[in-house]
């Protein structure tokens, strides 16, 4: 292995911290922006942020995703690494400046558009600090301390900056400039930073064409993806109104939050995956896939449960009463964490690195047809709930299609999961806490205690019924606490 690779463990860490940023800032300022701004103006932002990502996922053509696996292919060559990105690069910019052309044409068009042309125009400054960030060389090449710690940094900055200059229902677009500022400015400093690991001269023998056939279908990957990510949002603007649109980010909001730390593992396997994959290395690649399916199903199952239970307190905590109709989207849309995790792992993880990112999309466009369908059907009666239920069926439909294409060589990994014992766990974490919910003692507090309580009964029976992966995590985690590599006796 080479000497450039990092600790699997410690890019697990660091992306668990990053994960866990980017859940604990809206966590801070999202309960607070909803009560000032109210449904109609999260709404409104929510709306400029899905359409807008649609521009973005045209100029980012795929790259995202490909250039992870492309870079990480030829990191141990700096000049066959400077030639890949500056390829990339300028293929992004170009399909940038197109998109940004089509994205002001629209904005000067359509009406729905010009009445909110400052935030559209605010909003849109994600095309192009995603394309100057090049996020996908720094995590082919593992960087994912340097991600982690510059990330926190802006989103700090994002958090005083919104308790300061949002605090009236008007300032919902200067709440849309934070919330890009937070997600995307960082990557200034990428750009910046990018002379540490590439050349920076012009290379000779540019090959733009040996990029197109793969890029193209990751490009069509993202437009599946983008399209069922975010349809229920643009969907709702146009067929509802700005306040059903508030609703439903609030229900996705949460919904948004777990999925990240389910997905977290994942992301950082890729790059690793892809390297398994390039120097023949089967063993080690199916060894992380059967990890990685076990954790997502620990961590997604009692999530799940947990929150369809505790839709209440959690939409009342992080929005307030006035979005009580979020509660049932909420509750529909949860199980999209467990398909969510899982086509994470078996679309990225397995067929990405195998080359055969075809069948992610085929799977893609099943589920984005049928999102729009399901949509188109029952929006316009159930509103926001319609959407919620266009979503979860989508995610089924993609996973049916993945687990088809890939029956054979995942069977192994999804019999090695054990259910029953995270069944059971689950049940008895419900009986721990399910009383809480009868107590007055405010939303905060019930969810502290309640997940308290349901969290710890859950990951203690997991030990007791010395379920793998957690003992294996366990005598890592005691190990490291006394500095001696005793094992729980268990």
């Amino acid at each position: 292995m080479s000497n450039k690779q990092k600790s699997l463990k410690i890019n697990f860490i660091m992306n668990a911290i990053l994960t866990m940023s980017s859940f604990i800032f809206p966590l801070i300022t999202f309960p607070y922006v909803s009560r000032i701004l109210m449904p109609i103006g999260t709404g409104k932002v929510s709306f400029a942020t899905s359409l807008v990502s649609y521009f973005s996922m045209f100029a980012q053509l795929g790259i995202p995703t490909y250039g992870i696996r492309a870079c990480a292919k030829v990191r141990d060559n700096k000049e066959e690494l400077t030639k890949t990105v500056h390829e990339l690069f300028m293929i992004n910019m170009i399909m940038s400046i197109i998109s940004y052309i089509v994205f002001f044409v629209m904005l000067a068009s359509i009406p729905k558009l010009k009445e909110e042309k400052i935030l559209y125009l605010i909003v849109s400054l994600t095309i192009i600090f995603n394309t100057l960030g090049m996020e996908w060389l720094y995590k082919a090449l593992e960087q994912y301390t340097y991600i982690t710690i510059r990330s926190i940094i802006f989103k700090f900055i994002a958090l005083i900056a919104m308790f300061i200059l949002v605090n009236e229902k008007k300032d919902y677009i200067v709440y849309g400039g934070i919330s890009i500022f937070a997600a995307s400015a960082s990557n200034i400093m990428n750009f910046i930073n990018i002379k540490k690991y590439i050349y920076l001269k012009p290379m000779k023998n540019y090959n733009f064409n040996k990029h197109f056939k793969a890029v193209s279908i990751f490009f069509a990957m993202a437009c599946a993806t983008t399209i069922y990510t975010h349809l229920d949002t643009v969907m709702l603007g146009f067929m509802t109104t700005d306040e059903d649109v508030g609703y439903y980010n609030a229900a996705i909001k949460i919904k948004t939050i777990l999925v990240s730390i389910v997905t977290s593992l994942g992301t950082v396997l890729l790059p690793r995956a892809s390297y398994y994959i390039e120097h023949g290395n089967i063993k080690q690649f199916k060894h992380i896939t059967k990890k990685a399916l076990n954790f997502v199903f620990l961590i997604s199952t009692p999530l799940i449960i947990y929150f369809i239970l505790y839709a209440k307190q959690g939409i009342y905590f992080l929005s307030g009463e006035s979005y009580y109709n979020a509660i049932t989207p909420m509750q529909i849309i949860m199980p999209t964490l467990l398909f969510i995790g899982i086509t994470n792992i078996l679309g990225i993880q397995i067929l990405v690195p195998l080359g055969k990112e075809r069948f992610v999309l085929y799977s893609e466009i099943a589920g984005a047809i049928t999102d729009l369908i399901i949509n188109i059907i029952l929006i316009p009666v159930l509103k926001a709930s319609g959407a919620a239920l266009g979503t979860l069926i989508a995610e089924i439909i993609v996973f049916i299609v993945q687990y088809y294409v890939l029956k054979r060589e995942v069977k192994e990994s999804f019999k090695s999961i054990a259910y029953l014992k995270i069944v059971i766990a689950t049940i008895i974490g419900l009986v721990f806490s399910y009383w809480v919910v009868f107590l007055n003692i405010g939303n905060f507090f019930s969810l502290l205690l309640s997940s308290i309580l349901f969290m710890g009964a859950y990951l203690v029976s997991l030990i007791i019924m010395k379920e793998t992966l957690v003992i294996d995590l366990t005598n890592q985690l005691l190990s490291r606490l006394f500095k001696k590599s005793k094992k729980v006796k268990l």
